[in-house]
């Protein structure tokens, strides 16, 4: 049976509940939203109040992660700061995962690359989990979406280490050092996020809001301006699927900026991704769209 990915054009907080509904899965426990906050000085990044309704609806609790890189993101003091800049503690209930250690250690039997993932602490303490993700394109992994939130998002910084050095180091002081071949990063994000789907045991819902659409991440805090026109907001239960119906959207789509977006995710591979992904067995690639 084909994945179900569901499609909504008309982009607004209403339209986030109404296709989270379609689903009809609902979300027990204490539920974490995952999102991204937004470096400092990123414009396109899903803004609290957009979100608001839907968090608020599912009763959950947005959380994030502390980064690798330098910024304003990269330890919890400056953070926490930038979470208070953003608005998201403004809403609703607001947890940084990795805020104080010791990471919780996921164990990857299957993988390849990573054979463990370190994610915040904190996420033990959720029973369900809501990936909202802002669908783009990024500076390395080639595109950003439900599985770079499972993978990169869910990580800790001595996780985000990990993946981006294809498991070779979990130090942040010498990861640009250790840079490994492109598929070798992008099969460690598919592994990292395997191991976060399996630890939600299918208690998680994945939508992906297509609009603001540039080449760069969130995390980039001089990312281009869009380069695409708002195209509308895909729900599935499947991480895989919706990745994909994203990806072939942006290929299908008659908007000439797609060129921009296409050159930055096939420069980068970043299809790999989801292929692997695919082959870890926690998603489809075959899906069906079903317009609401």
């Amino acid at each position: 049976m084909k994945a179900k990915v569901y499609f909504i054009k008309d982009i607004s907080s209403e339209n986030l509940i109404k296709i989270f509904n379609k689903l009809d899965k609902e979300l027990l426990g204490n539920v974490a939203v995952k999102l991204h906050s937004g470096e400092k000085g990123n414009k396109n990044y899903l803004k609290p109040e957009f979100v608001r309704d839907l968090v608020n609806y599912v009763n959950g609790t947005v959380v994030e992660c502390n980064t690798a890189y330098e910024g304003a993101r990269n330890n919890t003091e400056k953070h926490l700061n930038l979470i208070k800049e953003h608005g998201w503690d403004k809403y609703f209930k607001f947890d940084l995962l990795d805020k104080e250690g010791p990471d919780l250690e996921l164990d990857i039997p299957e993988g390849k690359i990573l054979k463990k993932n370190y994610v915040g602490k904190n996420l033990v303490n959720y029973d369900s989990l809501l990936v909202l993700s802002h669908f783009k394109g990024h500076a390395m992994g080639g595109y950003g979406g439900s599985l770079k939130q499972l993978s990169i998002g869910c990580a800790s910084s001595a996780g985000k280490t990990l993946i981006h050095t294809a498991g070779v180091t979990d130090k942040q002081e010498i990861l640009f050092d250790n840079l490994p071949e492109q598929d070798k990063f992008l099969e460690a994000m598919a592994e990292a996020a395997s191991s976060v789907v399996k630890l939600f045991n299918g208690n998680i819902v994945y939508i992906n809001v297509l609009k603001n659409i540039s080449i760069d991440c969130d995390c980039d805090c001089n990312a281009s301006l869009p380069c695409m026109q708002d195209i509308g907001i895909m729900a599935s239960l499947d991480p895989v699927a919706i990745d994909q119906a994203c990806l072939d959207t942006i290929y299908n789509s008659n908007d000439p900026g797609k060129e921009k977006l296409i050159k930055r995710i096939e420069s980068l591979h970043g299809i790999h991704t989801v292929e692997r992904a695919a082959e870890l067995g926690i998603g489809s690639r075959d899906y069906e769209i079903i317009e609401i």
